[in-house]
């Protein structure tokens, strides 16, 4: 027999790979994955879009505010803060009217916490949830494979013997697409979510410095503030 022919009859395997096929072959739990995908995309941007715009040089913003205290001049000191809208200025701020309306250590620091607790859901945000989706994706992933193997299985076992293998490769391949698209989500989601787990905290610790550090200046400069 001629190669050349034997050539044209084999048949030919696609290999190549496409989101569509993907989605084809993974069945109706790609779509739900999916679906986890895009909500961790908008809250991945929105929280990345917020932690930047709310994010100040700490060490610029305290030298110039400390100095300020220090010259008695907290007014001056609070419109530093408003030009400056963030969770660390906004916090500041709230001790500094304290301090200006001469109230005492203890309302200066009340204040303080109370500003402390007002701003970080404004940081933290959404930001919890990602941890659920990518659970969930992984979660959902291996639901979709395992379904997928029921099926294909199913469908294998009332398959003629010449069609089983091949049928049970294909089923295998469908199904594994859910698994892969769910650990691609859980990976994007995890990963995020600890990066900006360590961005509030390093947040939460500027705050919570500079609002003792504040405190005790206030103390040690009430004796300067002008009115």
């Amino acid at each position: 027999m001629n190669p050349t022919t034997v050539a044209a009859a084999a048949p030919i395997v696609d290999t190549s790979f496409s989101v569509s096929r993907a989605f084809q072959e993974g069945g109706p739990v790609m779509y739900l994955i999916a679906l986890f995908a895009i909500l961790t995309i908008i809250i991945v941007v929105d929280r990345f879009t917020k932690i930047r715009a709310m994010s100040i040089d700490k060490k610029e913003f305290t030298d110039q505010v400390y100095r300020l205290v220090v010259a008695g001049d907290i007014r001056q000191a609070i419109s530093l803060c408003d030009s400056r809208p963030a969770p660390l200025t906004n916090t500041v701020k709230s001790g500094l009217i304290q301090a200006m309306n001469k109230r005492p250590d203890e309302e200066v620091q009340v204040a303080m916490d109370a500003a402390f607790l007002r701003e970080m859901p404004k940081l933290e945000g959404y930001t919890s949830f990602l941890a659920v989706f990518g659970n969930v994706s992984v979660l959902s992933g291996l639901l979709g494979t395992i379904a997928g193997m029921i099926l294909s299985f199913g469908a294998v076992s009332a398959a003629a013997n010449d069609k089983k293998a091949e049928l049970l490769s294909a089923g295998i391949s469908h199904a594994l697409n859910c698994t892969a698209f769910g650990l691609l989500v859980a990976l994007l989601a995890i990963v995020s979510y600890g990066w900006f787990q360590h961005r509030i905290q390093k947040v939460e610790n500027e705050i919570l410095e500079t609002s003792m550090s504040l405190l005790n200046l206030v103390v040690a400069n009430r004796d300067k503030i002008r009115d």
